[in-house]
């Protein structure tokens, strides 16, 4: 599939990347991190983990050497899917939580087991071409020596700063100085560079079975937290069979639950039933059929995902053509609905993205959550903890009901596209939250149906439900498409698309028939594409 539409643009200054190497993420010091590496011979996982590694460092607000990590590679052949997220500790249960009426979003008892350094070991040691050593350095250096704070990281490290300065490590790691460092200062973090030369030196091991995991459970026990030196120990990333679904001639490949991914999928299949190729991508019908489609995926997911081993049936009967057009047969094309689950029968986020020359293309994403995630700083190491925990449920009826080793549903996904001959098309992601799935679905429907290309398709007005009948909208899109939504029954609020995170962040790469790439990084962030 050859993308048809190279000049429209949004409101942006930014234009499509093209050569026949790329990366793509939401900082431009961490987006040179990885060209640095494949300018010295490394792929495009290289880059990948270079990249994500520099990233710990250059965007604390998003992740963090504690962050969780997810990653679907295509190696020239065939695509692999590796989850990377980590599972609680084996001493959680309802009844540790029972005096709680929602799952702790803060502080070490959100804390699950981090992931993300296993899948830098994971990435590395399976398709990477050069050392954990090597692809660390740029990470080292930045935390060593110094980077310049951009002015939309200063105030998300402020407002986390406001929210989490009294968690355990996190004032001395992130204000030293008893405040967040200010736009254009210089921050270094000279224990988390010592940290990353110890994970690059041992590929890993030290955090999860040597002297950087006796730190972190030494904090724990501090704290009286419940995570174990076993926990740590039995910790794997685990490579996994991806599930997809057909769309606009090709395919959209995403990773099987615990993450949110199959959301999109449910989303795209509804939306070929209703035949939402007949519509504009910037009119009300497009708009009202995928916002529809979108609240009935977003009901199914809240319903039934949770950790893989303990979902009620396979994920994939939610993607059977006769659910999809159950669902789909809800739609009324002319007013807005209140959607509930159905009943299929029993037969704070970084993403970046990166490509080669040989044809190896990365779809990444690692994340603390919610900003800083837990606010947990180990104490000398720059090591920030996420807070996936509070993704499990309290309910016991609930699949995702906390558990003992059990992985917590997740919001941070990658995907991937396949043209219809089962060649890659494009590697991309949308991070934000409960704006992920949803930020797939609107860069699917503009670059694989209507051709857009990847700028374009990144610079278009979003849109992100809420709950209910509640949408909001960012303030491109046009004001009569608006008033067509809300004489619908839609209820819409207008956001500022530079008021913070909530239309997400996205980064996608796609490849052209030629042989070359195509990149389009996030105009809202401070993102940058680089290619040669």
């Amino acid at each position: 599939m050859s993308l048809s539409d190279y000049t429209t643009s949004y409101a942006s200054h930014r234009v499509p990347m093209m050569g026949r190497n790329a990366v793509a993420t939401s900082q431009p010091l961490a987006a040179q991190a990885g060209l640095q590496v494949m300018l010295q011979g490394g792929n495009a996982v290289d880059a990948a983990v270079a990249t994500a590694m520099a990233l710990t460092v250059l965007e604390p607000t998003g992740n963090g050497i504690g962050s969780d990590a997810f990653a679907i590679v295509w190696d020239g052949r065939q695509l692999h899917g590796l989850n990377a997220s980590g599972r609680a500790p084996a001493a959680w249960d309802l009844q540790r939580f029972s005096h709680c009426t929602a799952m702790p979003e803060r502080g070490w008892e959100s804390v699950t087991v981090p992931g993300a350094v296993s899948a830098w070991s994971a990435l590395t040691e399976r398709f990477g071409s050069l050392p954990l050593t090597t692809l660390a350095q740029p990470a080292i250096r930045y935390a060593r020596d110094g980077f310049p704070v951009s002015p939309l990281i200063a105030h998300l490290w402020q407002q986390g700063y406001e929210k989490l300065g009294h968690q355990p490590g996190f004032a001395a790691c992130f204000a030293p100085e008893g405040r967040t460092p200010r736009a254009g200062e210089l921050f270094s973090n000279p224990a988390q560079a010592d940290t990353l030369a110890k994970i690059a030196a041992s590929n890993g091991e030290a955090f999860y079975r040597g002297e950087l995991a006796e730190k972190i459970i030494a904090s724990a026990r501090e704290h009286h937290a419940a995570l174990s030196a076993s926990d740590l120990h039995s910790h794997q990333a685990d490579w996994v069979a991806l599930i997809s679904h057909p769309f606009a001639g090709g395919s959209v490949h995403e990773l099987p639950p615990n993450g949110q991914g199959i959301a999109t999928l449910i989303a795209l299949g509804i939306l070929e039933q209703l035949e939402i190729r007949r519509y504009s991508p910037d009119s009300a019908m497009s708009l009202h059929l995928s916002i529809e489609a979108m609240k009935l995926a977003l009901a199914d997911l809240t319903r039934y995902v949770s950790d893989y081993d303990h979902l009620e049936f396979p994920a994939e009967q939610l993607l059977s053509k006769a659910y999809l057009q159950q669902r789909a047969a809800l739609v009324n094309p002319e007013q807005a609905g209140d959607f509930t689950f159905g009943a299929p029968q029993q037969s704070g986020t970084v993403y970046l993205t990166t490509a080669d020359a040989s044809g190896m293309m990365v779809s990444f994403i690692q994340s603390n959550y919610m900003g800083f995630g837990s606010g947990v700083v180990v104490p000398d190491t720059g090591i920030s903890l996420q807070n996936r925990g509070c993704g499990f449920s309290l309910d016991p009826r609930h699949p995702n009901v906390v558990a003992g080793g059990k992985r917590p549903f997740h919001t941070i996904i990658p995907a991937f596209a396949l043209n219809g001959q089962g060649q890659p098309l494009m590697a991309f992601g949308v991070m934000g939250g409960p704006m992920q799935a949803q930020g797939h679905l609107q860069l699917a429907l503009r670059i694989m149906q209507h051709r857009q290309n990847p700028q374009a398709a990144i610079d278009a007005p979003r849109w992100r439900v809420v709950e209910g009948r509640s949408v909001v909208v960012e303030s491109g899109i046009d004001r009569n498409v608006m008033a067509t939504l809300r004489a619908m029954g839609h209820h819409i609020t207008l956001e500022d698309p530079l008021s913070g995170y909530n239309f997400g962040g996205a980064q996608a790469i796609v490849r052209d028939p030629q042989g070359f790439y195509i990149a389009g990084t996030e105009s809202r962030k401070d993102g940058q594409a680089l290619v040669f």
